[in-house]
Formats: structure tokens, C-alpha cells, sequence
């Protein structure tokens, strides 16, 4: 994708969404999504296809983003990782704009993951704390469930995502 459809993709990401907030009910386990997680600095963007079909920003606090800068393996407890994602839809305007069928754009959000790292408190799995909240509604708080897939990336601090800068 050339640098323009990043940042046209990455401008409707960071402007899609504001269906979500900080004032938002706790899990069974008291968490709430982190206040002011919306202002974290971007790690990547993605784009799901197949069921979920969705594009994501994948936002990080400061001791995330300090640990993806410098490589600092396994990430610091007090490293949270938060991934906002939507449906990916096409744009009728924009592909007006442009002549031709091209551009998609973040439609209706679907859900908010975090993974809040404390190698203590979270160590049978892994040292993450793994939520997800829909609609600002704590939605699914089972981290082992989640973790099964983490543990593919163990190598990476069962963390997905790479930094790009």
C-alpha cells in the first residue's frame, strides 16, 4: 500500500471511533479500561479479513512504546497495550473521489482489547492481564482463553504487534 492509502487509512483509524470511553463499568476483576488510552501513542495499524474483517490501531502507554523503541524484552509491568478495532467498510465518497472501487475506511467500532502487564499478579499467563470490553462493556475477561493464542508469540513476549515507526 503506497505511503498516501497508510495515511489516509491511519487518519480514518485515529478519527473513526468515539464510541468508547473511560468512564466505562469494571470487569469482574475491577479492571476499567485505562483512562485516557485514547491519547497512547500508535504502535501499528491492521486489517483483519475473513469473520472478523475489521482494521485495528494498536496504541500503546509510555512504557510500551519505550519498551517496542528499544527492544526491551519482556515488556516492563506497568506496559499496557491497547487495540481498538472496526469494521472495515468501503467509502463510496472517497472511491468518488478517486474514479474507481479503492478505498475502505474504520466503520462501526467493535471492540477495545488491553494487555496490562504484571509479571506477578498475571503469571499463568504469561505476566499479561488480558481484557476485552465491548461497546465499553467489559465483554470478555477469560485471559487463559485469550493467552492460548499468545502463546504462539512467546518469543515476543506473547505480544503480536511489532513497533512500526
Amino acid at each position: 500500500m503506497n505511503r498516501s492509502r497508510w495515511f489516509f487509512l491511519l487518519a480514518a483509524l485515529m478519527a473513526g471511533a468515539t464510541a468508547y470511553g473511560e468512564d466505562t463499568p469494571a470487569t469482574n476483576e475491577g479492571e476499567r479500561m485505562p483512562a485516557g488510552y485514547r491519547d497512547w501513542k500508535l504502535i501499528s495499524v491492521a486489517h483483519e479479513e475473513g469473520g472478523l474483517n475489521d482494521i485495528r490501531a494498536i496504541l500503546g502507554n509510555d512504557a510500551a512504546i519505550n519498551a517496542f523503541r528499544t527492544g526491551g524484552l519482556p515488556f516492563p509491568d506497568g506496559a499496557i497495550i491497547a487495540r481498538l478495532a472496526w469494521r472495515y467498510v468501503p467509502s463510496d465518497k472517497n472511491n468518488k473521489a478517486f474514479g474507481r472501487a479503492q478505498s475502505f475506511v474504520a466503520g462501526p467500532p467493535t471492540n477495545v482489547q488491553f494487555m496490562i502487564k504484571d509479571s506477578k499478579r498475571y503469571a499463568a499467563t504469561g505476566g499479561w492481564k488480558l481484557i476485552q470490553f465491548e461497546d465499553t462493556r467489559p465483554a470478555h475477561a477469560d485471559a487463559k482463553a485469550c493467552f492460548a493464542c499468545h502463546v504462539l508469540v512467546q518469543d515476543r513476549d506473547f505480544v503480536f504487534s511489532r513497533y512500526s515507526p
